[in-house]
């Protein structure tokens, strides 16, 4: 993972329209930063701003630390195929803020072959909910089976939509060979300390 020499460690945050991508962001950020970790953020929307601006709109960050970059087109495109517009973005938040540890970097919503380019990330989780249907695992696409850690939100969901949550996330295990699954309710704050723990540990080397 990068160094301090190198710049901030960049974290991709995937996953389809609706899952719950900017609601874990809002609630990762305090809990980083009430552990000392010096963040910025860079979101991902085809022709706006609006997950850049409800983030800056909820104060978590000084509004300088959050950027917005405009896909314009498939969502992959500047995550995967030509992240160029990214990597400049991040670049730049490096270099006005050479405190920083972590550069948290949010794709615009799509669907389940969304992927990350490794020119891009260190390290990606990917975000998809409950009420999506127990059977996204099954259908192994790329975000699930290759993301470093997927995530599983809305988890109060289940009992309303008729998803059985411990086989959805035992399915998700199976086909992961039993890298990370975690599971959350962004809106009760339940999971996050374990999602920031698992990004502690692998990019920056921290415990809990």
């Amino acid at each position: 993972m990068k160094t301090k020499g190198q710049g901030a460690a960049r974290i991709g945050i995937g996953g389809p329209v609706g899952s719950g991508k900017t609601a874990l962001l809002e609630r990762l950020i305090p809990v980083l930063r009430g552990r000392g970790i010096q963040i910025a953020v860079i979101t991902n929307d085809l022709v706006t701003h609006e997950d850049a601006e409800r983030l800056r709109r909820a104060q978590l960050l000084e509004p300088e630390r959050i950027l917005a970059v405009e896909a314009g087109a498939c969502p992959h495109t500047v995550i995967r195929e030509d992240p160029t517009l990214n990597i400049e973005a991040a670049d730049s938040l490096d270099r006005a803020f050479p405190d920083l540890d972590l550069i948290l970097i949010e794709s615009g919503g799509d669907n389940l072959a969304s992927t990350f380019s490794l020119d891009l990330v260190d390290y990606w989780l990917f975000v998809i909910d409950v009420a999506g249907g127990d059977d996204i695992p099954r259908k192994r696409g790329p975000g699930v089976i290759q993301s470093d850690l997927l995530v599983i939100n809305k988890v109060d969901l289940h009992p309303y939509v008729g998803v059985d949550l411990p086989r959805m996330r035992a399915e998700a295990l199976a086909v992961r060979n039993g890298r990370p699954v975690v599971c959350t309710n962004c809106r009760a704050n339940e999971g996050i300390a374990v999602v920031a723990d698992a990004l502690c540990s692998a990019v920056l080397y921290r415990g809990a």
